[in-house]
């Protein structure tokens, strides 16, 4: 080792020992420890980690509905929101997030994920002038009626049985019905699926959105329309009976 570069080590070492001497007894610089789940505060964080699977990485939807959709903001109420990400939906697919509920979430994290979806995608005004249909259903709906106007306003897109059409998707699916709530079906017959271009309860008949009760009659005759054993042929108990009758005939 030449002379300087001798000297220069000598001159490098004095910083060393003073770096390694910062932390008493090996522990970590503050500010490099790793954050407790619980302790996670951020918005993009928690979203990532506990919504984007269904609704979409940047809020625009997927399995399930898009929440960076301003007209289903403006009709929810930030209440009814939280308290669907605190407890869920029983029966469907959306779970409980809240600790309280069997979730993972505290509630500050819920808050923090509730305020978040509006502070981020709500726009203000943007119903403005629209009387828009309540956001929960006022009356009981009727079935028959509903029939009627699915076919007045839903049949060109998704068939006249609801089966499925050119334009969308087969909204009497018996999975998709055995997966959705009552309100999760209004929710997307007033707000559309913009992510599937699907117009809201102003944009199926021009110049004639649908009424607050057309609107309840329609969720009536799809939620009618519900099977006790979605995704077989015949019921669970006719289904022992195939399968033993299949083991004799063996």
């Amino acid at each position: 080792m030449s002379r300087i570069a001798y000297l220069s080590a000598l001159a490098v070492l004095p910083l060393v020992l003073l770096s390694a001497c910062s932390t008493q007894n090996g522990q970590p610089q503050k500010g490099t420890e790793p954050v407790a789940p619980n302790q996670v505060v951020d918005f993009g964080t928690l979203y990532a980690q506990n919504c984007a699977a269904c609704h979409g990485s940047e809020g625009r939807g997927g399995a399930s509905i898009a929440l960076a959709n301003p007209v289903y903001l403006a009709i929810v109420d930030e209440n009814a929101v939280h308290n669907v990400v605190a407890n869920g939906v029983r029966g469907t697919s959306m779970p409980a997030f809240a600790q309280s509920a069997g979730g993972l979430l505290t509630d500050e994290q819920i808050n923090v994920i509730t305020s978040g979806i509006f502070s981020r995608w709500e726009r203000k005004g943007i119903l403005d002038g629209a009387n828009p249909p309540s956001y929960a259903a006022k009356t009981t709906g009727d079935a028959a009626r509903g029939e009627i106007a699915f076919g007045t306003y839903c049949a060109s897109c998704h068939g006249p049985e609801g089966h499925g059409g050119s334009k969308g998707s087969a909204i009497r699916n018996d999975s998709f019905l055995a997966l959705v709530s009552d309100q999760g079906l209004r929710t997307i017959v007033i707000t559309g699926r913009p992510d599937l271009r699907a117009p809201d309860w102003r944009g199926n008949v021009a110049g004639k959105p649908m009424s607050d009760q057309e609107i309840t009659d329609v969720v009536a005759w799809l939620a009618s329309r519900r099977v006790q054993s979605p995704g077989q042929p015949y019921s669970a108990s006719n289904s022992a009976q195939h399968h033993l009758s299949e083991h004799l005939e063996q």
